[in-house]
């Protein structure tokens, strides 16, 4: 599967109600979510640059920067700033309504 990357670019965040076992969803920012007590997300820009989205201790958002490309038509990689760690999600789906990609394997 060939995924254009503008179809990645914009904010989503984790829509967790539609996970299942081996995926996991993200929907737009724009979307609309039940109530939770804050949500992961990501923000992919079109200059390859990301911000990893996160629930801070007082429930704002906080923002961790890094880069982000896609790999081999269907693995979204993550490079975090420094002390994190790179991560390869493959995407299932694309669509610009959600960004559905595979649980890592534990380990």
């Amino acid at each position: 599967m060939t995924i254009p990357p503008e179809l990645l670019c914009g904010r989503w965040l984790h829509a967790h109600e539609e996970d299942t076992e081996h995926e996991m969803v993200f929907r737009p920012a724009a979307a609309r979510f039940p109530p939770s007590r804050g949500r992961r997300g990501l923000e992919l820009s079109a200059d390859g640059s990301y911000a990893e989205l996160r629930p801070g201790p007082d429930d704002r958002t906080q923002r961790s920067p890094g880069r982000w490309a896609l790999e081999a038509d269907d693995w979204l990689v993550l490079e975090p700033g420094p002390g994190g760690s790179r991560r390869a999600l493959r995407i299932v789906v694309a669509d610009g309504e959600a960004i559905v990609v595979c649980k890592p394997e534990p380990g």
